[in-house]
């Protein structure tokens, strides 16, 4: 078994062919100019100690030395044993309220996208959790089922908006009761993270969330927008036109409803927290996962990979320096020799 980290160096190796060709060429202009000089065999006579094996040679240990540095940089690694890696963690469902006064801009730039700027970070700071994610109005509507794939988990998240659900309300209790289907396994640590400003939240919220309680699962509600309130931008290409108006023509004023929002929390010995601060939230669900039981997803065989750019390094190394004492004219005592009866 074997992985290759850069990969990409492997196209570097493509200059060696083109060294070669540049030594052929340079060879072949030597022995033009030679030839035009003078006599072959005369100019062969002026310099006895020349070779052209021994500049082929230096050439070779060059090119296996930068061959050598090549590998080293694309790293090869070698599995040299498999070990059994468990995963740990919390199965998380984001619940995100896509009611119509999310809209609302008394949080900056939005309420939704707020709180979408929430989640990402959240989701961020996570470890080895499986998340899933919902939207809900007046009802519940599954986004997102349970997955450890976060990059996929936040493209559902940015595409998420106030037209995916077309019936107006906010339906937490159908959000609750929907998060507890998605969590497949029974052993493990449930928790379900709802994002809402609170405002209409219907009947028969703080029924699931004490049924939710029995199930094991807890909430953690987060409330976006502010007590003081903001209309409802009604845009068109981007710009606002209006804002959204009651059936006496007055201006909606949405508002944040807290008290509701705690009061669901409390019921599955959870808690709550005000959304204006991305880090705060974030910081506040990362202490309230440490202090929540970690349980075991799945346990599989992986392969453990050591590097060896170590011996193509020092291979390298050991060439250039082999490389010093490689002299291109003829070796003494091997012309001496007279292997292949040069000398009459």
């Amino acid at each position: 078994m074997y992985e290759l980290d850069e990969s990409k160096y492997l196209y570097l190796l493509g200059i060696i062919p083109v060294l070669v060709l540049i030594f052929l060429y340079n060879l072949y202009w030597k022995r033009k100019k030679q030839r035009e000089f003078g006599n072959p065999e005369l100019v062969k006579r002026l310099s006895p100690e020349s070779s052209v094996f021994k500049s082929a040679l230096k050439l070779v240990v060059l090119l296996l030395a930068l061959a050598g540095v090549i590998i080293a940089l694309v790293n090869p690694k070698i599995g040299t044993r498999t070990e059994t890696v468990k995963r740990e963690g919390v199965d998380i469902v984001f619940a995100i309220d896509v009611s119509k006064s999310m809209l609302a801009e008394d949080v900056a730039p939005s309420r939704l996208e707020k709180s979408k700027q929430i989640v990402s970070q959240i989701i961020n700071s996570l470890g080895s959790d499986r998340i899933g994610i919902i939207g809900y109005a007046g009802s519940a509507y599954p986004v997102l089922p349970i997955t450890t794939d976060y990059s996929v988990a936040k493209m559902f998240l940015q595409n998420m908006n106030t037209d995916m659900v077309s019936s107006q309300g906010t339906a937490i209790s159908d959000a609750i009761n929907l998060a507890g289907t998605f969590f497949d396994n029974p052993q493990t640590s449930k928790l379900v993270i709802l994002l809402s400003d609170g405002e209409d939240h219907g009947e028969g919220s703080e029924e699931a969330a004490a049924e939710a309680q029995k199930k094991g699962i807890k909430l953690i509600t987060i409330g976006m927008g502010t007590e003081k309130g903001g209309p409802i931008p009604l845009k068109v290409n981007g710009k606002v036109e209006s804002y959204k108006k009651d059936n006496q023509g007055e201006t909606v004023v949405t508002k944040l409803y807290p008290d509701a929002l705690k009061t669901i929390a409390e019921r599955t010995k959870g808690g709550y927290i005000y959304g204006g601060s991305s880090r705060e939230v974030t910081d506040y669900v990362k202490n309230a996962l440490e202090h929540i039981e970690k349980s075991e997803f799945e346990s599989k065989e992986v392969a453990l990979y050591e590097s060896q750019f170590q011996w193509f390094l020092g291979g390298a190394f050991l060439l250039l320096f082999l490389e010093i004492f490689l002299l291109e004219r003829k070796t003494g005592w091997i012309t001496k020799l007279n292997l292949f009866n040069e000398k009459e």
